[in-house]
């Protein structure tokens, strides 16, 4: 059996601690924009992110609240999700996209929700999920495969 290796499509600039976050994102988003069918999302300031053109925001598990905001300035909205309730209102909310974790074992991440928790809740709704938490082998990919999420996001398996 062959396996795949995969590339990323969507990329995220997350950095808590620099304080010139805005120049970094900045020519993260000038980046991206080179690089054909890549979308460049900013983590939790969509005011930063709809002025630098980024594709979208990625809101954190309690900004739930700024889903419309983003939405009104023409962002994709990916939130962070922890649970299926989550998952349901940030669809009937109008996010495209949540991340659903940790899917595998993380450090200081919480019990795994496991594969098969995951392709219940793919089955259950519309909203495009991409599973997260504990991604870095590609015997992981692949078990996710079966579940129909919409892709998986890692930094570890890019790494």
């Amino acid at each position: 059996m062959q396996l795949r290796k995969y590339r990323p499509d969507f990329a995220l600039y997350r950095d808590k601690e620099s304080k010139e976050y805005a120049f970094h994102a900045q020519n993260f988003v000038q980046m991206c924009s080179s690089i054909p069918n890549m979308k460049a999302f900013l983590h939790r300031d969509y005011e930063l992110a709809h002025s630098l053109n980024a594709v979208g925001v990625h809101l954190t598990s309690t900004q739930f609240d700024d889903i419309p905001k983003a939405k009104a300035l023409g962002l994709e909205v990916i939130i962070s999700t922890h649970t299926a309730d989550e998952v349901f209102i940030a669809e009937a909310m109008g996010a495209e996209y949540v991340t659903y974790s940790p899917i595998f074992e993380t450090p200081n991440k919480g019990v795994p929700k496991g594969v098969e928790d995951l392709k219940d809740l793919v089955r259950k709704t519309e909203i495009k999920i991409f599973a997260l938490g504990g991604i870095v082998t590609q015997e992981q990919v692949e078990a996710i495969a079966p579940s129909n999420a919409y892709g998986f996001a890692s930094i570890r398996y890019f790494l």
